[in-house]
């Protein structure tokens, strides 16, 4: 593999627990809640343990080998937590954010880093491919917030029951969204049963649930579908047609929300079934105006996270529009980055770094857009960038690229139903968060929720299943 075609998008692992599954569905979550609501109910002062111990039985059905990795980071890290107030010469917080990034580097990026390093003309270094563990981007960065607002004096000392959990709660330990401690720690020691919206909590939890299954099952895998066949075309070699390319380059554009965006809703869902209430994660992304207000809307907590801990300590807004500009182009670069150990995520970063900083630019001018336009430059903007993203290589990028633009054969036979259906459904329609919470509860509302599940379970038993994309990151 070149340090230009990243092997992201053919990873094969073990099977692990996925939420569109029927181990995970049938048996892991239904004992779950048994479990947690007797605990709630007889031992409140063990519900916490036992969501730790529930959630490392989660992560270690992937692959138990890997357990002991989450185990050692949280037991670590909460060490160097506990430490960190009482250390004046200041040389432990580098040294475990070294550390930490020095472990995800290990796994993520050795082979890229060789491929680099082979670009040189006599280097020879051997590709090195490790299994990538499941969400070990996500727990990582939750140790590096929590260690950065601990050092900075805005995080409070947590016991290693807590610790363990915010970092491991299996919700969101595989794929997010980037939880901050102060959205989730003050949860824990309430007791969510005695709530008095416990049941209207509960009812919106399992809704949320099944509109997250819906969109993964009914619009992201389908669009899978029409999807992988033309960019692994691509990489292999083969000439793409301009009806190809706007299908795979549309149909991708929608897989990833809706992939990506089910995933969220149902964390989100499973989360409130055990009293738990993390931070949303989109808000009708394709509807934005600007760049900008695209990742105020997409991905919302990573973009907190690079914000706050990337672009602000680089310099941000406060030190001129040069540093401004340069800042946004180092920290979207590293944010594609860390979505991939591949050129072209790093080349999707800086683009999308480029686009901001024209942003700035632009409103730093005092020129206006009318919101159409804006509308249409950032959709167009936002599709022809996602190339970047799902490509393997540079050249497969290219092959997809020419077909955009009309240089190789037309082709025919695009399959514009399930896109144009998605395309309506991402910008018209509002956000599952949203729609779920403006739903009155009632037994027809129940019912009818109850059908759609049944039909969900019927087709994950007849298709195949798609692993999330953004367990691979």
């Amino acid at each position: 593999m070149s340090a230009g075609a990243p092997n992201a998008w053919k990873v094969v692992r073990p099977p692990a627990m996925l939420f569109n599954s029927f181990v995970f569905l049938l048996a892991f979550l239904p004992a779950a809640l048994v479990l947690h609501a007797a605990a709630e109910r007889f031992r409140p002062d063990a519900r916490l343990p036992l969501l730790v111990g529930l959630s490392l039985v989660f992560y270690g059905w992937w692959d138990w080998r890997f357990l002991p990795l989450l185990v050692a980071s949280i037991g670590v890290n909460g060490w160097i937590a506990r430490a960190l107030p009482r250390r004046a010469d200041g040389w432990l917080f580098p040294a475990a954010l070294a550390g930490n990034l020095a472990v995800l580097a290990a796994f993520k990026y050795l082979g890229f880093l060789a491929d680099l390093a082979n670009l040189i003309p006599g280097m020879g270094l051997p590709h090195v491919d490790l299994v990538l563990p499941l969400g070990i981007s996500f727990f990582t960065f939750h140790h590096i917030m929590y260690l950065t607002d601990l050092r900075a004096g805005r995080a409070p000392a947590l016991g290693p029951t807590k610790y363990a959990l915010y970092i491991a709660f299996f919700p969101q330990v595989l794929a997010g969204p980037l939880v901050r401690w102060s959205e989730i720690v003050h949860q824990f020691d309430e007791r969510p049963y005695r709530r008095p919206d416990a049941a209207e909590r509960i009812g919106r939890g399992l809704m949320l649930l099944v509109v997250g299954l819906s969109k993964k099952v009914f619009l992201g895998d389908p669009l899978a579908a029409t999807v992988n066949p033309v960019f692994q075309a691509a990489a292999a070699g083969h000439a793409v047609t301009t009806a190809e390319a706007w299908q795979a380059t549309l149909g991708f554009t929608f897989q990833i929300y809706f992939d990506f965006s089910g995933y969220t809703d149902m964390a989100l869902g499973i989360a409130l079934l055990f009293g738990i209430v993390l931070p949303q994660n989109f808000d009708v992304p394709y509807r934005a105006t600007s760049l900008r207000d695209f990742w105020r809307r997409w991905h919302m907590t990573l973009s907190r996270f690079l914000r706050d801990y990337l672009y602000i300590p680089f310099g941000g807004n406060r030190r001129g529009v040069a540093m401004q500009v340069g800042a946004l182009f180092a920290t979207m670069t590293l944010g594609g980055l860390w979505h991939g150990a591949g050129l072209t995520f790093v080349a999707w970063g800086a683009a999308h770094g480029l686009g901001l900083g024209a942003g700035v630019l632009w409103r730093r001018a005092g020129a206006r857009m009318p919101t159409f336009l804006g509308w249409t430059l950032t959709a167009l903007f936002v599709v022809l960038t996602w190339v970047l993203f799902r490509a393997t290589s540079f050249e497969a990028a290219l092959a997809i690229y020419k077909g955009l633009l009309g240089l190789a054969e037309p082709g025919s036979g695009f399959k514009w139903r399930t896109i144009l259906f998605a395309a309506a459904v991402a910008i018209v329609g509002p956000s599952a968060w949203a729609a779920i919470h403006r739903l009155p509860p009632n037994r027809w509302l129940a019912a009818a929720f109850a059908v759609l599940f049944v039909i969900v379970l019927l087709k994950i038993g007849d298709d195949a299943n798609y692993e999330f994309i953004y367990f691979q990151f």
